[in-house]
């Protein structure tokens, strides 16, 4: 399997529940084997870069920071900082450093290594999504240690943004596994950022391997917003897998920039009425990378509302990739469902590949997808050089354009303008 199955001692060795847990991961991977072209729902995205033997998991001594040198750490680094505050967990190299957060009253954070003694933490694992459907989830339940429990409590409303932020440094091919478990109690707000960075070479190679498992209460919303910008030559490979209870919202925007290859796949399962979730997404490639924007929504009740917005900019001999699903089940009566997919192709090497599903077994349904792909207009880049304006700031103007409609779901402006600014 590539060397991704390594003989190394984890925290938590002693626990039977988890050992037997990370024993169904390990075998779950074994039985699935890495995706092949022949894999369904991964047909167009080839784990070319994942045939190696060199990739490393290091094994945790002691929750310091792990970067080798002060001046690219992950706690020194003004890079890698937020232009707005929010209250910060740090992971630097697949290690979490439980010393950087600081949260409000009536929010609970534990590493996770500690939180496996809990019976009710516990029980979360691995009840959003289904392993053996997802070969890299399984994998990461196989190495089950690195992450954090988070559980916001019932009516707290966060005043500012908690900000998962993932700094890799160069010079090792790091293969980091790492699992976030976020519990949203009634009537709970948030907000949460994930912000994938590195420093050193550009073309650094790594494997980050993340799966996020949030449960969101009875009127409760959470707004989730991801970036990946990692080095040119990694690998990153995401799950989030959302459960959204009555009157709950889940609202989700990612960009997507960095890796050579690169995978954000998000599953909501919409569990009762009047639950809701918008997933959004904007993916801007060059290169020869391969980036992959995958989203499933499950309708399982009735008076349930979905929404996607999808938009890529491909350069280059890069490859976009978009599979969006709605499913709608026999019960999830009046409910609307709606996705849509639009790219930018910059080159004629240049490709996306798209694959929009509705499966519907309801008959009083609103659902409606579609999907587009096209160059730049040349009339519009015509019009603004004759106005003066050289013929790359155009380009520039009109893809920003393009994808602006995208940014604008963004509802927060100080994570919004942080967010095109990258």
């Amino acid at each position: 399997m590539g060397g991704l199955i390594q003989d190394i001692k984890l925290r938590g060795h002693d626990l039977p529940k988890l050992e037997a847990l990370r024993e169904k991961g390990r075998n779950s991977f074994l039985s699935q084997g890495l995706p092949t072209p022949k894999t369904e729902a991964w047909k167009y995205t080839r784990v070319r870069t994942l045939t190696g033997n060199d990739f490393v998991i290091e094994e945790t001594k002691v929750s310091k920071c792990s970067c080798k040198q002060h001046q690219t750490c992950c706690c020194t680094d003004q890079s890698f900082s937020l232009p707005f505050d929010a209250y910060e967990i740090r992971f630097c190299n697949g290690k979490l450093q439980n010393d950087h957060f600081h949260l409000p009253e009536g929010v609970e954070a534990l590493p996770l290594t500690e939180a496996f003694d809990d019976p009710d933490i516990f029980h979360l694992l691995n009840k959003s999504f289904d392993m053996d459907k997802f070969p890299f989830a399984a994998l990461n339940t196989a190495y089950l240690e690195q992450g954090i429990f988070l559980r916001i409590g019932r009516d707290i409303v966060l005043d500012k943004p908690i900000a998962f932020l993932y700094h890799t440094s160069g010079g090792l091919k790091r293969f980091a596994c790492l699992r976030n478990l976020i519990v949203l109690e009634t009537g709970a707000q948030a907000e949460m950022i994930e912000y994938y960075h590195y420093s050193g070479a550009p073309k650094s190679e790594y494997f980050n391997n993340i799966v996020h498992e949030i449960y969101i209460g009875r009127n409760a919303k959470l707004r989730h917003y991801a970036v990946q910008n990692e080095a040119f030559k990694a690998v990153h490979i995401a799950l989030t897998a959302v459960k959204v209870k009555e009157n709950g919202h889940f609202e989700s925007f990612c960009l997507q920039k960095g890796a050579d290859l690169a995978r954000r796949e998000t599953h909501v399962v919409l569990q009762e009425p009047d639950a809701k979730t918008n997933v959004n997404a904007v993916y801007m490639m060059n290169g020869w990378a391969t980036l992959d924007t995958t989203t499933d929504v499950e309708h399982l009740a009735p008076h349930t509302l979905s929404g996607q917005l999808i938009k890529g900019v491909v350069g280059g001999q890069a490859k976009g990739v978009f599979q969006g699903k709605i499913h709608i089940a026999p019960k999830a009566q009046q409910i609307e469902g709606n996705q849509l997919h639009r790219a930018l192709l910059l080159s004629d090497d240049a490709e996306v590949d798209i694959k929009p599903e509705l499966e519907i077994f309801a008959d009083d349904v609103k659902c409606s997808h579609g999907a587009a792909c096209g160059e730049l207009d040349a009339e519009q880049l015509f019009y603004l050089q004759s106005r003066g304006i050289g013929a790359e700031e155009a380009r520039q103007m009109l893809i920003e354009a393009f994808i602006d409609e995208a940014f604008q779901t963004i509802e927060n402006p100080s994570v919004r303008e942080w967010i095109k600014s990258i």
